[in-house]
């Protein structure tokens, strides 16, 4: 059930007023429910239980520390993709032996911390990558866990800002080279090849590209053990869908419908890194109207979040849903069409850019000053995209869990600003 429901008129996230958290703690403000970050986390274990996955929760969708040690607590591992990420973890009090490290730029800092931080496995990128690692390791007396990510050329129909399996991406190493790499760490006393990794972009609606995906991982596993690689594991990375206008995603249980019978054919164990479809529905962003404006026959709804607390639409042309926190007019299932005394709004924030704006041409009911937004579906890649652009203060972010909530990241001060600065 969404957690984040109107109840008398008014929004609520679980069992709290969500205008009551903003006017106690002001806006922007950051605000989420546990139980659906528990509920989505389970329903992907549940899903996949026939393969006693490891579900390692990709920290860049939201790296608070009080959400990872939720997860934690919940026997959720993490993918990282940086040694801050890394640290973030170990902090939050989680067992590092279960920890994936992707990324394409691993610094020999990043890997020497991995290393002694003893994690599952690093996604390698990249031929030089792999040197890097069996380098560090021999100066450490190490054998380093790997597995090959291999770009399997597949679409996932996603945003061309964010797919990442097809050739010509940045990401992975040419499906057709895998044999000669696990060549390679077969011959390298400090390499150990743990599996293989693929990866093929974020949201992936669909189940057919985890499908094809995972036939091929399938068959290379197949290569390679013919060879006499021990290869154990099936990485499929993360990617699954979310349901940001309405129910647009495919489920946990379809996604392992295609999933499972190639992993369990592979006699492999499984490793998935989701992200967005545990932390995206379980949080929102709200915000107060600054000013309505009206000029050059369009309205404008200036609020005081922008593009500095939620950049996905500006980067992404991302669709979000965003509604009055008490509204005049009941939400509506679809936020796009035309909707009786509603006109077309841009809602946009008060960034020194074109390009921030949270919506544009949206039909909208009638707001004024002081009233309160929400803006849906903000949980993941938002405050982890965030930044301070016009010298502006990130706000607070809360964590409810029932009737009761705490603050899990204060408002940051004008003084904040500038901690770090030298004159």
């Amino acid at each position: 059930m969404d957690p984040f429901q109107y109840q008398d008129g008014e929004l609520f996230c679980e069992q709290v007023s969500v205008s009551a958290l903003s006017q106690e703690f002001g806006t922007p403000i950051w605000i989420y429910s546990k139980s659906k970050l528990v509920n989505e986390y389970r329903q992907i274990q549940e899903a996949f239980a026939a393969v006693d996955p490891v579900i390692c929760y990709s920290v860049k969708a939201n790296s608070n520390l009080s959400i990872l040690k939720l997860l934690n607590e919940e026997g959720c591992s993490f993918d990282v993709v940086s040694g801050g990420e890394l640290f973030r973890v170990r902090e939050a009090g989680a067992d590092t032996t279960k920890v994936a490290f992707a990324g394409v730029g691993k610094t020999d800092e990043e890997i020497r911390f991995a290393l002694e931080n003893d994690i599952l496995m690093f996604n390698v990128e990249s031929e030089p990558e792999l040197d890097a690692i069996s380098r560090i390791a021999a100066e450490m007396g190490k054998v380093a866990p790997v597995a090959l990510r291999l770009n399997p050329d597949v679409d996932g129909k996603t945003h061309a800002k964010t797919t990442t399996g097809k050739k010509g991406n940045k990401f992975g190493m040419d499906f057709e080279r895998h044999n000669e790499l696990a060549d390679k760490v077969l011959a390298d006393p400090y390499l150990e090849l743990r599996g293989i990794h693929m990866h093929i972009g974020s949201p992936i609606n669909t189940t057919d590209p985890y499908r094809q995906s995972a036939e091929k991982a399938l068959n290379i596993v197949r290569e390679l053990r013919k060879k006499g690689h021990q290869t154990n594991w099936i990485n499929l990375g993360g990617g699954f869908g979310l349901n940001y206008r309405g129910d647009e995603a495919a489920t946990a249980q379809e996604y392992a419908e295609v999933i499972v019978p190639f992993v369990q054919e592979a006699e492999c164990r499984l490793a998935l890194e989701p992200g967005r479809s545990i932390a995206g529905n379980a949080g929102i962003l709200v915000s107060e109207v600054v000013f309505v404006k009206h000029e050059g026959g369009k309205r404008f709804v200036i609020q005081d979040a922008a593009m500095n607390d939620l950049v996905r639409p500006a980067m992404y042309d991302s669709f979000h849903k965003i509604w009055p926190v008490k509204p005049s007019v009941a939400p509506p299932k679809d936020f796009e069409a035309e909707l009786e005394g509603c006109p077309p709004a841009d809602i946009v924030g008060p960034v020194c850019e074109s390009c921030d704006y949270l919506a544009k041409s949206r039909p909208f009911p009638e707001v004024q000053r002081g009233d309160l937004l929400a803006t849906f579906s903000a949980g993941a890649y938002g405050t982890v995209m965030s930044s301070n652009y016009n010298s502006r203060r990130r706000g607070t972010e809360v964590l409810v869990d029932g009737s009761e909530y705490k603050v899990i990241r204060r408002k940051e001060t004008y003084e904040d600003l500038i901690a770090h600065e030298r004159v």
